[in-house]
């Protein structure tokens, strides 16, 4: 019996297996985030403050308009085929001035599916409010000096259609 076959086979099934465990926790380099591009269909950058981002509302790594410009180590991930984001960072002395939303009651944002190390999982969901003033509704958590917001791409009530956007106290 010819055991070739299944040898070669078990073996690419355990360099696969410990491409796909070890890849996403190496730091970024050209291999990785060509994976990450292709194979993830995501892009990441990180800013040493927000005023270093891109400025146009619909560039890839914008951020939006309600993150303070002071705001420093700035990371952003998002989705190449659509509009899901993650975003966290630290604030600096202009202080975030609270996640808003107009009148209306928020729709429910999903958790996007995109892989960073430097977020920290499912535990975000406690103390998240959301945040509609911008093209994207993002809930956003502040722990500390850190905020993390993120958008599964569900509209905003600020800039879609070119209305103003909606402010609420609370």
């Amino acid at each position: 019996m010819n055991r070739r076959p299944l040898v070669i086979a078990a073996a690419t099934v355990g360099v696969l297996a410990t491409a796909a465990f070890a890849l996403p926790n190496l730091p970024p380099n050209p291999v990785t985030d060509t994976i990450d591009n292709k194979v993830y269909k995501e892009k990441g950058k990180r800013f040493a403050s927000a005023a270093d981002a891109p400025k146009r509302e619909k560039a890839p790594f914008a951020l939006p308009s309600w993150i303070p410009k002071d705001a420093t180590d700035v990371r952003i991930r998002v989705r190449t085929t659509g509009e899901a984001r993650l975003i966290r960072f630290t604030l600096g002395a202009t202080p975030l001035d609270g996640p808003q939303c107009g009148a209306s009651t928020p729709k429910p944002v999903g958790n996007p599916e995109l892989h960073a190390k430097w977020w920290p999982g499912g535990s975000l969901r406690d103390g998240a409010r959301s945040e509609c003033r911008g093209t994207h509704q993002y809930q956003v958590v502040v722990r500390g000096k850190r905020v993390y917001a993120w958008t599964d791409g569900t509209p905003g009530t600020g800039s879609r259609d070119g209305a103003p956007a909606l402010r609420a106290h609370g």
